[in-house]
């Protein structure tokens, strides 16, 4: 299927083919949007196939980026926060985000080839919220006392995400 689109003044015609390589002119337009004047906003939908399309880009894009930087968070956490941090507990939570960041990350890559953007969303969401809070609150638990709360709301968007991802 191939689009063409032609402005003449006031008038936007698409012109839809079955092929690229066929002559197209204007008398052969399937839709024809009038503005009623020149101040009066277009507004083209994008086909749902398109839409949902880049939706699935978007959240593998979010997907590569959250686990690269799960991948450099966990090397933070085994490497370069032990020089600033000596309870071992901290530490552990700091791991377990990035673990859990990781995961999901995956998962977020299983739910954009899948087009699933209920899971997508859920699981961006959950990554944020849970991996977030606990990198926060590992790293200045006074400054950020305030998303204790925010951990397990994000845990529940990430159950919330895999059973999305079932359906």
């Amino acid at each position: 299927m191939h689009l063409q689109c032609y402005m003449y003044p006031c008038t936007l015609r698409f012109i839809v083919s079955d092929s690229c390589n066929e002559s197209i002119t204007p008398s052969t337009t399937t839709t024809t949007t009038t503005m009623s004047s020149e101040g009066t906003p277009l507004l083209v939908s994008l086909p749902s196939n398109l839409t949902s399309r880049r939706r699935s880009a978007m959240f593998w894009t979010l997907g590569c980026i959250y686990g690269a930087t799960a991948v450099c968070f966990g090397a933070f956490g085994a490497h370069g926060l032990k020089k600033t941090i000596s309870d071992p507990a901290r530490i552990a939570n700091f791991a377990t985000a990035a673990h859990y960041q990781l995961i999901h990350s995956v998962a977020l890559l299983v739910a954009a080839q899948n087009q699933n953007p209920i899971s997508g969303v859920l699981f961006t969401t959950g990554m944020t919220m849970f991996s977030g809070s606990l990198y926060a609150l590992v790293l200045d638990p006074a400054r950020f006392r305030f998303l204790g709360p925010v951990t397990p709301l994000g845990g529940l968007c990430l159950i919330a995400g895999w059973a999305a991802l079932a359906f």
